[in-house]
């Protein structure tokens, strides 16, 4: 996708009357937003394939800690294919407890039902509440409090049975 296609895709939703539009391909993340005023704000996040393993050494170490953090804890993908993953609707800071002073949402082997909240995420000044969309059991909390998520990060895995 060049400069071109993307200035034509601003311009599309601006016209279009969407709010928000999200773009994903194997090397680009577009989103766009736009306000009442006609006014577009837009991210363009480029990222580079990694075709061998000498150009993962020259990644930070905060990316490659997080892969192999994830990898360590899920020893086998059999063991852990039973259980739904609980996956970060948004970008931001995960936290567990609802403020510091307070306890946690959840624990592992907290039994959940649909609309119990397990988090929340703070993105841009605002605490988004995360709803469970299954009942169950949580089995393992992948993230730490206080740490920054991606969007589709795997949160929590949860036994339905």
């Amino acid at each position: 996708m060049d400069l071109k296609d993307i200035q034509n895709l601003i311009k599309f939703v601006a016209k279009s009357g969407a709010s928000e539009v999200k773009l994903e391909t194997e090397d680009v993340k577009i989103t766009i937003r736009t306000g009442g005023d006609e006014r577009s704000e837009t991210t363009y996040i480029q990222q580079i394939p990694t075709m061998a393993n000498p150009q993962q050494h020259g990644m930070p170490q905060q990316q490659q800690s997080a892969p192999a953090s994830q990898e360590a804890a899920a020893p086998a993908p059999s063991a852990d294919s039973k259980y739904i993953t609980i996956k970060s609707p948004i970008i931001g800071t995960f936290y567990r407890k609802p403020a510091p002073d307070k306890p946690m949402f959840v624990e592992v082997g907290s039994n959940v039902n649909v609309g119990d909240v397990l988090c929340v995420i703070e993105a841009m000044k605002l605490f988004n509440e995360i709803e469970s969309e299954i009942s169950g059991k949580i089995v393992k909390i992948l993230v730490d409090d206080a740490s920054p998520v991606e969007f589709d990060q795997p949160l929590f895995l949860v036994d339905p049975s």
